[in-house]
């Protein structure tokens, strides 16, 4: 693989570090409500017991009407009338047949049900984003103070219409094929359709164990979840495609975690981000098809991903998957490009952490330059600096080439050489991207 350079004169021009970070605090400041904002806190007890029950599932179009909105300002005042949907996905897809929540290795679907696992203590509201909350999910910021949305946002009620999935996905990291990963401390808890017809699928980060657990306790800590609400914010106030954060709760539940992995074990606060985004499909979700030799459900999910993300392919076409992948490379040159304009490094850039819709997701270890070094490393986890920032564009491509040997079940002999070809042009779309932002043709 051809090795690319990103030049060190593109980054240092483009990159202001000063006055990034006093737009990043101001942005977030203005646009956030909660602990940072005004110093207050909403604290109520979560509820141990889950209010799904059977699924009603005469819920599942209920957010398509108009009742319970402001006639004023088109926003919910309440959660009554808001109502979640799981069916496309559970329409379109074979669900895990074991129901049973434990960690185990499987087969032949796209998805496990599993409930979330509500904190044992009190939980506060750390913050809100208002603007996720208004804008993106039609609720009057009024409703994030009532006891119904903290127990919503911890995992401690399940709305009607909601049907929590965790995702089953594989990935390579560093490198390495880890085989399954998957959704080890999420919960996909269902998709809104707001009033602009925009579907959007709100995810738990930190809501407890799944069958993708592995080794790990299904929490997440204070710490990490107020970095992750504040980038995925920041990013988005940037111009930069992510995930965005809606909520944060922390509880006085112990996690125990090893901060700096030097075998100090400390306790630390349980916490919970509410997440939302179009879509949580990645790249090892196509990978971990492909490797189980799962092909007719791999074709089964990539035709579902073209026709609900991508309607501007053909979905009857014969070459939808090569312009799928053609669009991908596009796209994913392009995030990185924006990244690199403000010296953001994503620090664990697995297969399972790229998006097929090329958006920011799952932010752990990163970090901003704040001079320019093409060795920055902010995960100190990586000893070998594979993702050190000035090599994002380079992992970029190896993530690309995974995905398209992902691909490769779908695609004839003809279609495979075109696929190799397509990706030949990923560094040229890489440069032309960030070259046009350092020039000014194009702003974030």
């Amino acid at each position: 693989m051809k090795r690319m350079k990103v030049k060190r004169t593109i980054v240092a021009n483009i990159f202001k570090p000063n006055v990034m970070k006093i737009m990043i605090m101001g942005l977030i400041w203005e646009s956030t409500v909660g602990i940072f904002s005004r110093g207050e806190r909403t604290e109520f007890e979560a509820s141990s017991d889950l209010e799904c029950g059977s699924v009603d599932w005469s819920h599942y179009f209920a957010n398509a009407d108009n009742l319970g909105y402001s006639q004023i300002n088109h926003k919910r005042i309440s959660l009554d009338l808001w109502k979640l949907t799981s069916q496309k996905l559970i329409e379109s897809f074979p669900l895990d047949p074991i129901k049973e929540n434990y960690v185990r290795q499987v087969r032949d679907c796209i998805f496990s049900s599993v409930q979330p696992e509500p904190f044992k203590s009190a939980v506060k509201l750390v913050a809100v984003s208002k603007e996720v909350v208004e804008d993106l999910l039609d609720l009057d910021v009024s409703v994030t103070e009532t006891k119904e949305f903290i127990q919503f946002v911890s995992g401690a009620q399940i709305l009607p219409g909601s049907v929590p999935l965790a995702h089953r996905y594989g990935g390579h990291q560093f490198g390495v094929w880890a085989g399954q990963l998957g959704d080890g401390r999420a919960h996909l808890l269902g998709a809104y359709i707001n009033r602009h017809g925009t579907r959007w699928e709100l995810q738990l980060k930190g809501s407890g164990k799944t069958p993708y657990s592995r080794d790990g306790d299904g929490r997440a800590v204070l710490r990490s979840s107020i970095r992750e609400f504040l980038c995925s914010e920041a990013l988005n106030y940037l111009g930069i495609p992510t995930s965005r954060a809606a909520s944060l709760v922390v509880s006085n539940d112990n996690v125990k975690r090893d901060q700096f992995y030097n075998g100090s074990v400390k306790n630390e606060k349980g916490a919970v981000v509410l997440r939302v985004a179009k879509s949580w499909f990645r790249f090892g979700s196509l990978e971990i098809l492909a490797h189980s030799g799962e092909t007719e459900l791999l074709r089964t999910l990539v035709d579902f991903i073209i026709k609900q993300y991508f309607p501007f392919i053909n979905a009857t076409n014969s070459n939808r998957y090569l312009d799928f992948f053609s669009q991908v490379v596009t796209d994913t040159s392009y995030l990185i490009a924006h990244w690199m304009s403000v010296g953001f490094a994503h620090g664990v850039c697995n297969t399972d952490n790229f998006s097929v819709l090329s958006v920011t997701l799952d932010y752990g270890p990163f970090g901003f330059m704040d001079f320019y070094d093409p060795n920055f490393v902010p995960n100190t986890s990586d000893d070998e600096g594979r993702y050190k920032i000035g090599n994002q564009a380079n992992v970029g491509r190896y993530n690309l080439d995974k995905l398209r040997k992902a691909l490769t079940p779908l695609l004839d002999s003809n279609q495979q050489l075109s696929a190799e070809q397509i990706l030949q042009d990923y560094p040229d779309l890489y440069h032309i991207k960030i070259n046009h932002i350092a020039v000014g043709l194009e702003s974030h």
